[in-house]
C-alpha cells in the first residue's frame, strides 16, 4: 500500500511541474499549483482569482485479508462452571488449531426456574464463565489472565438496559477488559439474557493489525406470554474494518409435538423483527447495520431445538449404524431451510456427528429414554438441537464438530469458519485540494481554455485520471 502512495505522489510531482511549465508559457506570473497537504516548503500560495477549499472522492482502494472465526454453541443444563470443566473447554475450543476471534453462545447458564427468568439479572455466573473461558484460551500461552466485570453498559450500546459486561468503542483501549499485555486473546463483548449468553474474544494481533470498532449488543426475549427471557436472542454487532459482523445465539422453544416446529419459526422471526442495534446522535452519518440481516456476514447459532420427524426406534436404529446422512431425511431444520419455512438462503454445513440431545444425566454415554422402564426418566427422540448457521458471501467453512463433553445433557457443537474482510485505506481515496482558484478546477471563461481538445481538459479530470492507481 505504501509503495502505491509513492507512485502516485511521484505521478502527482510531474504533473505539477508539467502544469507549472504550461502556465509560465501561456500567462506568466499566473498560477503554480501547490502539493496536496503534504507541507512542502517552498511552493507559492499566492493566487489569483476567488480561493476556495475543494476535495473530490476517488474509488477507495479496498485489499481484503482472510479471519478464521470459531463459533461454539453448548446447552450447560443450568449448571455452574467449575474448575474440572477447564478440561472440556480445552478440547471443545480445539485450540490447537487456534482462530482469531472465538465466539461462543450458551444456552441455561442458570436453571429456568421461576425466579430466574423474571428476578433481577445477575452477572456473577457470566462472569464465571468469562473466568474460565479467558483461562482456557489463554493457558497455551502461559500469560497470567484477569478480567475486571464492568457494571456500567454505558460504552457498550445495547437495546436494553441489562449489559453488565463491555469495552469502550471503538478498540484498543479497552475499559472493562484489563489483561496482561501479553495476552493472546481479548474479551471485546460479553452480553447475557437470563439462561442465554454470549462471548466474543480475538486475538490481540487482530486488535493491532485492524480497525474493530461500532460494537454493540441487543437481547430479545420472547419464551413465555412472547416476552419473557426463557427463551430467546442475545446479538453481538461489530465491525472489523470495512465488514460487519453479525453474531446471534438462540434459544428456541422446545418440544417434539407436531406443530412445535411452528412455535420455533415464530421465534425466529421475532429475533429478526426486533433485533436493533441502534446509533447514537454522533454517528448518524455512519452506515453501521441497524438489522441482523443489515451485516456483510451473520452467525446464527444455539439450542434451536428443531426435531427429527421420525419414530423413536427407527431414529436410534440410524444412530447406531451412524447413518447421518440417512438421519438428516427427517430432519426439522433442513426441511424448513429446504422449503423456505425459515432462515431463507442460509447455510448450514453436512453434519457428520450423533444428535446432540438429549443425553440421559445418570448414564451420560446414553441418550435419554432408550430404557423405558428407567423410572422418572423422560422420552425423548434423539435430535440434532444444536446448530452453527450463517449467511453473507466471503464465508468458507472449515470445520462443523461436536465434541463429547460429559457436563451436560447436550454436547456442545462448533464450527471453524474463514472469511474475507475488507481493508480500506484511510489515507486515499479522499483527496484535498485546498486554495485551488475555481477557475483552475472549472475552465469555462478561463484563458487556458483556447478551444482546442487538450484545452478542454480540466485539471480536476487530469489528477482524476492520474491518482486513480489502485
Amino acid at each position: 500500500m505504501e509503495e502505491v502512495e509513492n507512485q502516485n505522489k511521484s505521478r502527482y510531482h510531474r504533473l505539477r511541474r508539467w502544469f507549472n511549465s504550461k502556465q509560465k508559457e501561456d500567462k506568466p506570473s499566473s498560477y503554480s499549483f501547490n502539493e496536496i497537504q503534504d507541507g512542502a516548503e517552498g511552493e507559492s500560495d499566492d493566487y489569483e482569482g476567488d480561493l476556495y477549499p475543494r476535495s473530490m472522492e476517488l474509488d477507495p482502494c479496498i485489499s481484503t485479508n482472510k479471519l478464521r472465526i470459531f463459533v461454539g454453541t453448548w446447552n450447560v443444563a443450568g449448571r455452574s462452571p467449575v474448575g474440572s470443566l477447564a478440561v472440556d473447554l480445552d478440547e471443545w475450543l480445539n485450540l490447537k488449531n487456534a482462530a482469531d476471534i472465538y465466539v461462543l453462545g450458551f444456552q441455561e447458564i442458570v436453571p429456568l426456574k421461576t425466579l430466574t427468568v423474571i428476578g433481577a439479572e445477575d452477572p456473577a455466573v457470566a462472569t464465571s464463565w468469562n473466568q474460565l473461558i479467558g483461562k482456557t484460551l489463554n493457558a497455551n500461552f502461559a500469560c497470567p489472565w484477569m478480567m475486571t466485570p464492568m457494571l456500567n453498559s454505558s460504552s457498550l450500546l445495547s437495546c436494553d438496559d441489562n449489559s453488565y459486561q463491555c469495552v469502550e468503542n471503538p478498540i484498543p483501549n479497552n475499559k472493562g477488559v484489563r489483561s496482561n499485555t501479553n495476552d493472546k486473546y481479548m474479551l471485546v463483548a460479553s452480553k447475557k439474557m437470563v439462561g442465554v449468553f454470549i462471548s466474543v474474544w480475538l486475538r490481540e494481533e487482530v486488535l493491532r493489525k485492524h480497525s474493530v470498532s461500532n460494537v454493540r449488543v441487543c437481547s430479545v426475549a420472547c419464551g413465555v406470554m412472547g416476552y419473557l427471557g426463557n427463551k430467546g436472542s442475545v446479538a453481538v454487532s461489530m465491525s472489523i474494518e470495512g465488514t460487519s459482523f453479525c453474531f446471534v445465539a438462540a434459544h428456541l422453544a422446545s418440544g417434539e409435538k407436531k406443530g412445535d416446529e411452528g412455535r420455533r419459526n415464530h421465534q425466529v422471526a421475532e429475533i429478526f423483527r426486533r433485533t436493533s442495534f441502534p446509533r447514537t446522535s454522533k454517528e448518524h452519518h455512519h452506515h453501521y447495520p441497524l438489522t441482523i440481516l443489515g451485516h456483510d456476514r451473520i452467525f446464527w447459532f444455539g439450542d434451536l431445538n428443531y426435531r427429527l420427524y421420525s419414530e423413536d426406534n427407527f431414529a436410534r436404529h440410524l444412530i447406531r449404524k451412524q447413518d447421518w446422512k440417512a438421519l438428516q431425511e427427517y430432519d426439522q431444520l433442513q426441511k424448513e431451510l429446504e422449503e423456505g419455512g425459515v432462515f431463507e438462503g442460509w447455510k448450514e454445513g453436512d453434519i457428520e456427528f450423533a444428535p446432540t440431545y438429549k443425553y440421559s444425566s445418570s448414564t451420560t454415554n446414553r441418550y435419554c429414554g432408550s430404557l423405558p422402564s428407567r423410572s422418572g426418566e423422560k422420552q425423548r427422540t434423539p435430535a440434532w438441537c444444536d446448530r452453527i448457521l450463517w449467511y453473507g458471501k466471503g464465508v468458507e467453512q472449515l470445520h462443523y464438530f461436536r465434541s463429547e463433553s460429559k457436563f451436560s445433557d447436550h454436547r456442545p457443537v462448533s464450527a471453524l469458519f474463514s472469511t474475507q474482510i475488507e481493508i480500506k485505506s484511510s489515507t486515499r481515496g479522499l483527496m484535498e485540494f485546498p486554495n485551488i482558484p475555481q477557475t483552475m478546477l472549472n475552465p469555462k471563461n478561463n484563458e487556458m481554455n483556447t478551444g482546442d481538445e487538450d484545452g478542454k481538459s480540466s485539471l480536476l479530470s487530469l489528477l482524476t485520471k492520474d491518482v486513480r492507481g489502485c
